[in-house]
């Protein structure tokens, strides 16, 4: 049976949730999402009716078992909120499963974030929700897992002083051990009937089972703390590697990996971004794509499609199937330009043709375009790759034959059949 890894090649925003939801619709057992918090959002739009996530995996509408996985930093309050938002919504959680390996934002982590952002000179554009200090804590054996709050009293005592004492310089005594204490025992009233020992041994019994199982992954490849736009990244590997050790599977054991992107490019926060249009097109783009983050409702910086990243991330995932969103938003569009290579003035205007991993480097590139007629048609009611405007095939055709990959669904609207499904699809995703 296959494990398919579903990830974003951009910087997060990409439609992953409904990709997710149109995948697992049809043909999935188990659903896990590897990494991230809640500085991640999916939308997923069913009949009308608009379906938020943060923490949960989107594959919950599908009714299968959902794994919030040891790769995952946990807000217990925002979590518990979500469930109780989704259950109104007529949304079955009882399947919901958290690691407890996976770690815990603290009200300590929110109140770091704050400080540090507060010290920098250049600033990040982090979501303030703690995500940062709470893996930075991870990675400085100072931080506090779901599965601690099972612990003995004492132990626990001993855990949140470790905690406490990692930070007394910049937090002094903003929070006690017993405000921590009984925090955390909240968090175990409240989410203890959710938590589960040793993912990585439930997700490989599914495998042994011949079940199929979906990794959702979180933010986008531009953001990988290794890979993508340092500094101007999320604190974990969004990327498909991460995606393994976040669900405590072997990278044998996944088949297909599937690379999101929007048929354009957008970026919440600060950071280089070679093709955004600071614009009356660019603003187009954003009000016409509705262009604010499900999670924070910031505006998101909007623009042209970069195959130069794209390709980029294409090669680092391993992609072997491409999902493109949004196709629907550039209908009214008279031109539609697609990024091809960079030049830099400061390298003497010399083309670059790849993705510079160096961020001061990446700030200095200027984006060189071809142009293609739009197709000026509206495609939200299209639903098979033989009625799509041939300017929009030549669109499709030039990011395939781009990139070398293969496009397998289209999006051309937010509710969940608003796909293209090409043939491929069915007998491809899952060929094995």
């Amino acid at each position: 049976m296959p494990v398919t890894m579903i990830l974003g090649l951009q910087n997060g925003d990409e439609g992953k949730g409904r990709a997710v939801d149109y995948l697992a619709s049809k043909n999935v057992d188990v659903v896990v999402r590897p990494g991230g918090g809640n500085n991640a959002g999916h939308t997923v739009v069913i009949n009308d009716n608009k379906y938020k996530f943060h923490l949960i995996p989107s594959g919950v509408m599908a009714g299968v078992p959902c794994y919030l996985g040891n790769g995952m930093v946990i807000d217990a309050e925002v979590l518990f909120e979500e469930i109780k938002s989704l259950e109104k919504q007529g949304c079955d959680c009882s399947k919901i499963k958290i690691s407890s390996q996976a770690h815990l934002i603290l009200p300590t982590h929110k109140r770091l974030e704050e400080i540090e952002e507060e010290k920098r000179t250049k600033k990040i554009g982090t979501t303030k929700r703690g995500i940062g200090p709470t893996y930075a804590d991870k990675a400085n054996r100072s931080g506090i897992r779901v599965g601690d709050c099972f612990l003995d009293d004492g132990t626990l005592t001993h855990i949140i002083n470790v905690h406490l004492k990692a930070h007394e310089e910049k937090l002094k005594d903003e929070f006690s051990v017993d405000f921590l204490f009984s925090y955390l025992k909240d968090v175990r009233k409240y989410l203890g009937q959710y938590v589960i020992d040793n993912l990585s041994t439930v997700v490989n019994d599914h495998i042994s089972l011949k079940h199929k199982v979906l990794l959702e992954g979180a933010q986008g490849t531009l953001l990988d703390l290794d890979h993508g736009t340092y500094p101007f990244v999320t604190s974990s590997n969004p990327c498909a590697g991460g995606m393994c050790v976040g669900s405590g599977i072997g990278p044998t054991k996944v088949d297909s990996v599937i690379g999101v992107f929007k048929a354009y490019s957008t970026k919440v926060g600060e950071g280089p971004f070679p093709t955004e249009l600071d614009c009356e097109i660019g603003e187009k783009m954003r009000q016409v794509g509705k262009e604010f983050g499900t999670t924070t409702g910031r505006a998101r910086r909007c623009g042209w499609l970069d195959l130069v990243a794209l390709k980029y991330a294409v090669q680092l995932n391993g992609v072997d199937y491409l999902v493109m969103t949004k196709m629907d938003i550039l209908d009214s569009f008279e031109e539609i330009k697609i990024c091809t290579s960079y030049k830099s003035p400061a390298l003497g205007n010399k083309q670059w043709p790849q993705f510079p991993t160096n961020n001061y480097l990446l700030e200095t590139m200027h984006p060189e375009y071809i142009s293609i007629k739009g197709w000026e048609t509206d495609t939200t009611k299209i639903r098979s790759w033989k009625n799509l405007p041939t300017q929009a095939i030549a669109y499709i055709s030039y990011i395939q034959s781009f990139v070398g990959v293969p496009i397998v669904l289209v999006g051309v609207g937010e509710e969940r059949d608003a796909i293209v499904s090409l043939d491929l699809v069915s007998q491809a995703i899952w060929k094995k």
